[in-house]
């Protein structure tokens, strides 16, 4: 019975919305997921589209997303590129070092709760070290993307496919940033009326 209900709860925690490109149908299905947002975006003065075109481009909002294994010849595994996971693909010490500023110990990166907190938290970093705006989500991807170190010594500009991929999230932060005001005074009529009741 124990395993049965722990494969019942893995089910729910690593099943996506059905969309990732409309934020309104995210928030639709996954109500609790805008009030973490909104409780990380007042906390950290950022907006709210940014991280969510963040979070959909590293893991598609999947909890318990890695980097594809690696194979030598072709079958034989060898590993993973990195050791990131979870909805932000956070690295080990990168996660370690956000515990320790802002997180607790008990945060978790297949937790959407912390991973949203995560991610305006890291964005709070490369506005201070690289005076990057919250809302330029261009930069603020290289940044999540290169570190800030590596943002700064230009590490994405020999990266095609990374610039590429940087214009997406942009592309997709202003949709979510559209789409997200045409739905959130119904989004926050329905957060206030569970908050009351």
């Amino acid at each position: 019975m124990a395993v049965f209900c722990a494969v019942l709860l893995a089910g729910c925690v690593t099943r996506p919305p059905s969309s990732r490109e409309d934020l309104c149908k995210i928030f639709d299905q996954r109500p609790g997921w805008y009030k973490s947002s909104v409780k990380a975006a007042n906390f950290w003065k950022g907006p709210i589209d940014v991280p969510m075109a963040i979070m959909a481009q590293e893991s598609a909002f999947r909890a318990r997303a890695r980097p594809p294994m690696r194979f030598f010849l072709g079958f034989i595994p060898y590993g993973r590129a990195s050791n990131a996971y979870g909805y932000p693909q956070a690295l080990n010490s990168t996660w370690a070092t956000y515990r320790k500023d802002a997180g607790t110990f008990f945060s978790q990166r297949d937790n959407f709760d912390d991973a949203i907190d995560f991610i305006q938290w890291y964005m709070h970093q490369t506005a201070l070290q690289n005076k990057v705006a919250k809302t330029d989500a261009y930069a603020q991807y290289l940044n999540y993307h290169e570190g800030q170190g590596g943002y700064r010594r230009g590490t994405y500009k020999n990266k095609k496919w990374l610039i590429n991929t940087a214009k997406r999230v942009q592309q997709r932060a202003n949709s979510f940033k559209t789409q997200l005001a045409s739905c959130q005074p119904a989004l926050e009529k329905r957060r206030k009326r569970r908050w009351f009741f």
